[in-house]
């Protein structure tokens, strides 16, 4: 009976090791998973082709969403490039220009590094993306670029950024339209 008891005893010690490793184990990857870097891809888009390539890009990098939405939605007309009194054409035009936009990056505390992306307009980024830089802390975080274009190259939306918003860490941009 002694040794029954005892094989028991033995038993009860081995399991419950067994059951402390696993929850160190536990306790350790969630520890991990915490440290670990959290991405961020921001985008505005006003055809639904810049949304395509965040939504490609945010399940490359297992990263949050976040759509930059202007307060007034962009119509066609706003965005007819060959008339020059259309809304983006007259965004465009003044440097200035800084369109509203709905919303913030709640807890954006939490994200190491944000890609930020939009169609390339007159070979740049549109103004409702200084709106969307001006209208956050990006300190200590790092920031990245991604576009999409019927013909431009990204070369030099990114050095625009880059020049305006100096204060910030970018990485390099990349022109994603497939």
């Amino acid at each position: 009976m002694k040794r029954i008891t005892a094989f028991i005893a033995a038993f009860g010690l081995l399991f419950g090791a067994c059951g402390q490793q696993k929850n160190n184990e536990v306790t350790t990857n969630k520890t991990k998973e915490n440290t670990m870097s959290k991405t961020l891809v921001a985008y505005f888009s006003a055809t639904g082709t810049t949304k395509a390539a965040a939504e490609r890009l945010a399940k490359e990098k297992n990263a949050d969403l976040f759509e930059i939405v202007p307060e007034k939605p962009y119509t066609a007309a706003d965005l007819d490039w060959t008339n020059k009194q259309s809304r983006s054409s007259v965004e465009m035009k003044d440097l200035n220009s800084r369109p509203a936009i709905s919303g913030t990056v709640e807890k954006l505390g939490q994200y190491d590094t944000i890609y930020i992306g939009f169609p390339i307009w007159w070979y740049t980024a549109p103004t409702i993306i200084n709106t969307f830089i001006e209208a956050h802390d990006f300190s200590g975080k790092v920031l990245g670029t991604f576009a999409t274009s019927g013909g431009s190259s990204i070369t030099k939306s990114a050095a625009d950024l880059k020049k305006k918003y100096p204060q910030y860490n970018w990485i390099d941009g990349k022109l994603m339209n497939r």
